[in-house]
């Protein structure tokens, strides 16, 4: 489907907001955005990035899973309402998303809103690769829990390839500003996006504010993301913001 968005995998200096970010009101802060953790530089050896890596996702997933419920599900609800305010979102027919874990940001807004103008995919985790499943939140059999304790489709539900795919939505523990990803260390998204079939489509990685840092350790291979939304707006390249 061609949907008017011009991926490209370069790295892009600065993504801009398409929405006009609003700053959340103290009260449901969870603290001074990106004020967890401070830049980290490009560091030179394999060891000392995966050690950045491992402790500065140790210090987001903690400070995530502290978040009040309220307040997690406030600042979720904001951010599913950037991305159906998105041009790049709502031309989307088929969309590849996930179901919260460890307090990641929900999306089941976008499920329940929008389930009859397009059609969802969810991952399972098969080995070392992810397996992407047609899913629909009003039929179909109910999701399981996977070997990772995530939310899985059945397996025996029919399967997406990459060439129907329109949007991934990708989860994460952070983003920088120039859409490089932290994930958990498993490399399931970063195998996937690497493949010439999957690297062609629009990415946008979620996350809640105070986990888009200025800058992240990344290595050679990493990918970074065409896009970041949060709860404070919906940050893309201009190619994406048609």
């Amino acid at each position: 489907m061609n949907n008017g968005v011009n991926p490209t995998n370069s790295v892009n200096p600065s993504l801009t907001p398409l929405t006009s970010p609003n700053s959340p009101s103290s009260s449901d802060q969870l603290s001074p955005p990106n004020s967890l953790n401070p830049t980290h530089p490009p560091v030179s050896t394999k060891a000392a990035r995966a050690s950045q890596k491992a402790a500065l996702r140790r210090s987001l997933l903690k400070a995530r899973q502290a978040m009040p419920q309220e307040i997690w599900r406030q600042k979720s609800d904001r951010l599913c309402g950037h991305l159906q305010n998105a041009p790049c979102f709502t031309a989307a027919r088929t969309i590849l998303a996930y179901f919260s874990f460890r307090q990641e940001p929900d999306l089941s807004v976008l499920f329940e809103a929008q389930s009859s103008r397009h059609r969802w995919g969810l991952p399972r985790c098969v080995g070392t690769a992810l397996t992407w499943h047609e899913w629909s939140p009003n039929s179909g059999p109910r999701l399981q829990t996977g070997s990772y304790g995530i939310p899985e489709p059945d397996p025996n539900s029919p399967t997406l390839t990459a060439a129907e795919i329109d949007l991934i939505l990708v989860p994460a523990v952070a983003c920088d500003v120039r859409g490089y990803r932290l994930g958990y260390g498993g490399g399931f998204y970063d195998r996937l996006l690497s493949t010439p079939a999957w690297s062609r489509i629009p990415t946008i990685g979620i996350v809640f504010e105070f986990a888009r840092l200025p800058q992240i350790p990344y290595d050679p291979w990493d990918r970074p993301l065409q896009g970041i939304c949060t709860e404070v707006g919906l940050f893309l390249p201009k190619s994406m913001q048609r």
